[in-house]
């Protein structure tokens, strides 16, 4: 109920900023992308897609690193994305569908597969933050955005990274494990012995990861900033396509701001309504075209309905396809056999 709440209150956010713009310069904007444009806007966030996987790709000890492996995990992202979206429960509707996937596909075990969402969450974050704080600095550079505007991003950016550096720090330093063993002390906890042995050895596989495999934890972040990078070059392709061309370090500033707000408005699914809002507050701050900001932001969400539409029409496909190990599938690592 609290998701169907965020929706609604998305709605009708976009509603009211809307309403506040001109509707035919937003459509005149917009329909100056062209096929040429949208075909272009569409690879730009496929290359950015496909970056993301391959981050993901290196947190699965049992998914070989090639190209054939690299595709699979990139239509299970998009089933799981799309969900991620349109389900009201969020992210508990497409994150258990990629270990669902990967397990009923792929027979990667389901702890394996959560320990990699919770560790991909956390890398793409901790290179969100990396991102977003370059831009920070360009935003304090540009006159034209007040101190309002830089102040509120730079709050922004502060608890953000608080939390995801805590979010770090919790699975680094062990602390569902170390919270499972006071927990075995109680009477009760032979009950719970099944989800403590669970708890360590999702752990395990986190120290694995930050400690172990250093090298793939390093170019895992390094792919998930390239990522974030390439959502930028998508933002100043599009005004370059629209004849409305800036400069990269206007397209980071905005793609800062814009992150920051889907990052804090996470409860609204999509962050309908909120992206279209700050798009719309900083192009009319930096040009006076808040009409182009909406434009710009319409354009961006009708590729993720192509995205969404793609993922949905592939979890269709898999939810009717029989479930069965293809040939070479990975398997888990001698003496780390994984349990459903």
């Amino acid at each position: 109920m609290a998701r169907l709440l965020a929706l609604f209150i998305g709605l009708a956010l976009l509603g009211f900023v809307a309403a506040q713009a001109d509707l035919a310069e937003v459509w005149s904007a917009m329909t100056g992308i062209g096929l040429l444009g949208i075909l272009a806007v569409l690879a730009i966030f496929m290359a950015a897609f496909l970056v993301d996987s391959a981050s993901w790709q290196l947190m699965l000890p049992s998914a070989r690193l090639d190209l054939a492996w690299l595709m699979r995990l990139t239509k299970v992202r998009a089933v799981g994305e799309a969900l991620n979206i349109v389900v009201p429960a969020g992210s508990l509707g497409g994150e258990p569908a990629k270990a669902w996937l990967l397990k009923r596909l792929y027979g990667i075990g389901y702890r394996e597969a959560g320990a990699s969402l919770i560790i991909a969450k956390t890398v793409n974050l901790l290179a969100l933050i990396a991102f977003c704080t370059a831009g920070l600095v360009l935003m304090w550079r540009e006159p034209r955005l007040s101190d309002a505007f830089r102040t509120t991003a730079a709050a922004g950016l502060g608890v953000l990274a608080l939390g995801v550096f805590g979010f770090y720090a919790v699975q680094h330093g062990r602390a569902a494990s170390r919270l499972a063993r006071l927990v075995a002390r109680w009477r009760f906890a032979a009950a719970l012995e099944r989800f403590l042995e669970h708890i360590h050895d999702v752990d395990d596989r986190f120290a694995a990861f930050y400690g172990a495999r250093r090298g793939r934890f390093a170019l895992a972040l390094g792919l998930a900033l390239v990522n974030w990078v390439i959502n930028m070059a998508e933002l100043y392709a599009i005004l370059w396509v629209l004849g409305q061309p800036i400069t990269w370090a206007e397209a980071w500033a905005i793609e800062t701001a814009a992150q920051l707000v889907r990052a804090g408005a996470f409860f609204i699914p999509g962050s309908l309504g909120a992206s279209e809002a700050v798009m719309v507050l900083i192009f009319d701050a930096l040009n006076g075209r808040p009409a182009l900001g909406l434009a710009v932001a319409l354009i961006r969400r009708g590729r993720e309905i192509v995205w969404i539409a793609w993922g949905l029409a592939l979890g269709w496909r898999y939810s009717v396809t029989p479930a069965a190990l293809p040939t070479g599938a990975a398997k888990p690592p001698e003496g780390k056999a994984d349990q459903p």
